[in-house]
């Protein structure tokens, strides 16, 4: 009789070592001055791609036998990526409370920078805008939305990602035995 694999076990090293390529990313980005570069996100989406590929590939191989249908491929991948965004969040706080408090007055003044560059927005709005913007930047609100957006994006190239990974088995040679 073929135990079940307990999916949340089985990814939370995976889930770990992303958040860690996570946070290594963000220093190297930080310690770089390359905070604010519009690309620098486009790098990391490319590299959790590819980790995430390796990922679920190692989980079949590893724990299903080498066969993994679309949804169990997309709730691993959910999964790593959960395990990600609690990483994520703890250590956006402590970016923006330890390591560098003043980082959110610096996001600030370029969101400002941005926002007067692209002309879209009257001065006269600029001032309410920014008014909001400065009660959302702040580590209290960033890290719980950090989780948010990083579980959507996640969600969305876990259901990518599981299309070139899922391996479904031949039901005539592969029937569980009972």
């Amino acid at each position: 009789m073929e135990q079940e694999v307990n999916v949340w076990k089985s990814n939370l090293t995976n889930g770990l070592i992303l958040g860690l390529a996570g946070i290594i990313f963000t220093l190297v980005t930080y310690a770089l001055d390359l905070t604010f570069n519009k690309s620098v996100p486009y790098i990391f989406y490319l590299l959790t791609i590819v980790l995430l590929v390796y990922f679920l590939k190692s989980y079949r191989k590893n724990y299903l036998h080498d066969s993994i249908t679309y949804g169990q491929a997309v709730g691993a991948g959910v999964i790593i990526f959960l395990y990600y965004s609690l990483i994520s969040a703890v250590f956006t706080y402590i970016l923006y409370t330890v390591i560098d408090p003043g980082l959110t007055d610096k996001m600030l003044s370029f969101v400002e920078e941005q926002m007067a560059k692209s002309g879209k927005i009257p001065e006269a709005s600029l001032e309410a805008v920014m008014s909001f913007q400065k009660k959302i930047l702040k580590p209290e609100f960033m890290a719980p939305m950090s989780i948010l957006s990083n579980m959507f994006y996640g969600t969305v190239i876990s259901l990518i990602v599981a299309i070139f990974v899922k391996k479904e088995g031949n039901p005539l040679i592969d029937t569980p035995e009972n």
